[in-house]
């Protein structure tokens, strides 16, 4: 498996409760595709550069995550469905080059 990082941006309009439940939905379907998540950080409210579905602002979320390749496709496809998500990035995260003296 491949370490990702995803992150997200999450629909203002959501109070602290509903932005845990969405945070924890995509965490369950992490782990129901038998991923892994190392490390999720809740970085909070921000401004948009350009609106978003009509939103200026929005939650962002960065999840370190690890999944098979065969459970990618249908991760993301999941992403998109969910309604509460304007927007998100998943990309493989690059192993730190190593000096060797």
């Amino acid at each position: 498996m491949k370490n990702y990082e995803l992150l997200t941006i999450f629909k203002p309009s959501l109070d602290s409760e509903e932005l845990d439940k969405a945070v924890d939905k995509i965490s369950s379907e992490i782990k129901s595709a038998k991923g892994e998540i190392a490390s999720v950080d809740k970085m909070g409210r921000k401004k948009l550069a350009y609106d978003l579905q009509g939103y200026r602002d929005g939650f962002f979320t960065t999840m370190i995550v690890s999944l098979p390749a065969d459970k990618i496709v249908d991760f993301k496809r999941s992403l998109k469905l969910n309604e509460n998500v304007l927007r998100f990035m998943f990309m493989e995260v690059a192993k730190k080059a190593g000096v060797n003296a």
